[in-house]
């Protein structure tokens, strides 16, 4: 395995992991401050209340971005054996 192949599995890697995971730490960006405003407004210091909404709200997008994350994942891979492929060539 030479260095270029290996740069590029990690870059590859890298991308899609920060890809599949952001829209997923969106919403639990979005979900916690919105219940923390909920809780500074109304004064509830609750502090297990945050879970709830949290592991509900990354479950419905889980639910709905399930097929897009198998496409990428699918893709990544088939880029992998390309990569396999073209170095083994070279």
């Amino acid at each position: 395995m030479s260095e270029e192949m290996l740069m590029e599995i990690l870059r590859q890697m890298f991308y899609t992991t920060a890809l599949l995971v952001l829209p997923i730490l969106g919403v639990t960006l979005v979900i916690g401050i919105a219940v923390s405003i909920f809780q500074a407004v109304t004064n509830i210091q609750e502090q297990t209340l945050v879970f709830i909404p949290k592991i509900l709200g990354v479950m419905l997008l889980l639910f709905f971005l399930l097929p897009w994350i198998f496409q990428v994942l699918t893709s990544l891979t088939l880029s992998f054996f390309d990569l396999m492929v073209f170095f083994s060539k070279a």
